[in-house]
């Protein structure tokens, strides 16, 4: 506030408010009771109808008896009366024992514990995974085989996936470790993330990767957000115009997958790597490509510059982070008067 009032005779009360982010009304507000005479605070005066000290002394020792303590204030008051006795009413009763804080709800309440949001940071393959699984619906209604897939979030690179009849805790530990040897994963280097499920909570999961050196982190409960890179995955997966309603078995659904994730792998340009594949960009082979790229821009831009507007048409640029749950920009507020 006082900055406010130290540059507002200088550039006025409305511009002083724009450039230090405060609203005109607080500055109003803050100096209308800056300049108001100070009122002195009178206690509210007790209604002529309110029980005298005495009395609710002694509807509350009532309250507190043996007999009533575990009862509700309408039993009490039901119990009473049809003894002949009248102490106040129910709503005074809850009144009192509200200015005592002793209102409470009795039954045992569900607490939920806060879980902190995830925020990972990824600059180069192989640093941050994220696994998942869905179902693949069977031949039969209600019938399913279970796709494992273990996703690098910095190249979107399948590193490895597996199809089952059941979800196994001890199938993801296989999987998990077969992929880490394939991809020489060292002690200390990786970050596996997932969603809550029993799998991936398992406890022979977590001994692995405790094993292994791997740091586990996980998603908060129902928030599909914590894990959009396994999701969006799937989802491409499910709208491939080849992927069927139903497998007839799970090796109808291996053969499937056996032929989409090295399309996925070697042959899509994902919107998210600058039109990279995920192959290019997991194994280095992206900046050569961009160069490559680059070239055939220009040498069509000069073959043609009247066709290029704006500029010098250049490749889409290559990713350099991958986030999970970024963090929020903190403001940064220019001191305008220095």
């Amino acid at each position: 506030m006082e900055a406010v009032d130290t540059l507002a005779p200088e550039v006025g009360t409305q511009e002083a408010c724009l450039a230090l982010g405060i609203p005109r009304a607080s500055i109003y507000r803050h100096r209308g009771q800056r300049h108001r005479p100070a009122v002195e605070l009178r206690k509210r005066p007790s209604p002529p109808r309110a029980l005298p000290p005495l009395e609710r002394q002694e509807v509350l020792e009532v309250l507190h008896s043996e007999r009533f303590v575990d009862q509700a204030p309408r039993e009490v008051f039901a119990a009473l009366l049809d003894e002949g006795q009248y102490l106040c009413s129910v709503r005074t009763m809850y009144r009192l024992l509200e200015a005592n804080q002793e209102v409470r709800e009795r039954r045992d309440q569900l607490r939920h514990p806060a879980y902190a949001k995830p925020e990972l940071l990824a600059t180069a393959p192989n640093q941050v995974w994220s696994w998942d699984i869905t179902k693949l619906l069977g031949p039969v209604k209600w019938s399913y085989f279970y796709l494992y897939v273990i996703l690098d979030i910095f190249s979107r690179y399948v590193v490895g996936w597996m199809v089952a009849t059941r979800e196994s805790a001890l199938l993801a530990q296989k999987l998990i470790q077969e992929t880490m040897w394939k991809q020489g994963i060292l002690p200390g280097q990786l970050v596996l993330h997932a969603d809550r499920g029993s799998s991936m909570k398992s406890k022979p999961v977590a001994l692995l990767l405790a094993d292994l050196g791997v740091t586990k982190t996980h998603s908060r409960p129902h928030t599909r957000d914590d894990n959009p890179y396994s999701e969006a995955q799937f989802r491409t997966l499910k709208y491939r115009p080849d992927f069927p309603e139903r497998f007839g078995s799970p090796e109808d659904a291996r053969g499937f997958c056996q032929s989409f994730f090295p399309w996925y792998n070697t042959e899509h340009h994902h919107s998210g790597l600058g039109l990279m594949t995920p192959h290019a960009v997991h194994y280095g082979l992206a900046p050569e490509i961009f160069q490559s790229r680059e070239k055939v821009l220009l040498t069509a831009y000069e073959a043609h510059p009247e066709r290029f507007v704006r500029k010098v048409p250049a490749p889409l640029p290559l990713p350099k982070a991958a986030w999970i749950n970024p963090p929020k920009p903190k403001p940064e507020t220019e001191n305008l008067l220095l």
